[in-house]
């Protein structure tokens, strides 16, 4: 009893959570609970920060392998032996992945913008130190905007690791704008190259190797919302892309599926959203702002054989902001 209490006790401090002037994990959990929007706000640069953010910097980190009622995340062989490849893996959903993965056997290629890499050092830290070095982690800086890059990620996964059986497509970035007439044409169509477009080019690399392995791929979708016309327009031509290549695929033995997260305590939030629009991130029927985990343990199920049968859907894990 007293080992299982000492290794809840390490995976709680593990995570940040604990350090002085944060939330405790419990806390994160509980009905009401919100980041601090003014000191999440300034922590990634004040009301001129910009996408992608910064996980080093939160003030309250975000919960990667801690679950809702205390307990470490539980891993039971589900990737034993397989490779995935993230993208924006280095923080957030992508990083709490990462560690779900490699605690379930595999090894795993995050990809990653080069400014990221604090954070992507980190987290390769960090899952080395849980796994104690058995699952191997593979640092990918590149700008996915190019498709050279994106077929990069998917090269050097399968040179290092010899296979790749899971496709996680996950970068993204998001910009306030509440008015069409004010949105930037350049902005649109930035958000459409790293949202969606490097979906293709990864998902197009990737193919042919998960064809091998009978992989599979899962798509980062959203609910979206009205002051983020770009990224909510990304998020349901993803939702289309995943039930068409799902169609597509199927032949082939491959699965394709996306999830559609709520709001989810990450980087990319307070790097960009309006300090009265983080004072709302509780604003959901279960009335607390989402976990990284809380996203990443669906990711592992879709990849994972349990969801063998399951192809072509959206999984939507939003607080029942939103039901389907």
């Amino acid at each position: 009893m007293q080992a299982a209490a000492d290794a809840v006790k390490s995976a709680v401090q593990n995570t940040g959570a604990s350090s002085a002037g944060s939330s405790t994990v419990q806390d994160k959990f509980s009905q009401g609970w919100k980041p601090d929007a003014n000191a999440e706000k300034e922590a990634q640069g004040g009301d001129d920060s910009r996408p992608p953010g910064t996980q080093h910097t939160m003030k309250d980190k975000p919960v990667d392998d801690i679950l809702a009622d205390g307990t470490p995340y539980k891993p039971a062989a589900k990737l034993e032996g397989k490779a995935i490849l993230i993208t924006g893996g280095d923080s957030g959903i992508g990083r709490a992945t990462a560690i779900l993965a490699a605690l379930e056997g595999a090894n795993v290629a995050i990809a990653y913008l080069p400014e990221e890499q604090k954070d992507a050092d980190d987290t390769k830290e960090y899952i080395e130190k849980r796994t104690n070095n058995q699952s191997k982690v593979l640092l990918l800086p590149l700008d996915l905007k190019s498709e050279a890059n994106c077929i990069k990620a998917v090269d050097e996964t399968v040179a290092n690791f010899g296979r790749l059986d899971v496709l996680f497509n996950n970068a993204a970035q998001q910009l306030e704008n509440k008015d069409i007439t004010t949105l930037d044409s350049k902005q649109w169509e930035d958000t459409f190259q790293i949202n969606m477009h490097h979906m293709f080019y990864t998902s197009k690399a990737a193919i042919p190797h998960l064809a091998k392995t009978k992989g599979n791929i899962v798509n980062n979708a959203s609910i979206g919302r009205p002051d983020l016309l770009d990224y909510t327009s990304t998020k349901g031509a993803i939702v289309a892309f995943t039930r068409g290549l799902a169609n597509q695929q199927a032949e082939k033995g491959i699965r394709v599926n996306a999830v559609a997260p709520g709001p989810i305590l990450t980087p990319l939030v307070p790097a960009t959203f309006s300090r009265e629009n983080l004072e709302g991130t509780n604003s959901v029927p279960l009335g607390r702002t989402g976990q990284p985990i809380e996203i990443a343990a669906p990711v592992i199920f879709l990849a994972s054989s349990h969801a063998s049968y399951i192809s072509g859907n959206t999984l939507h894990v939003n607080g029942a902001q939103y039901v389907h």
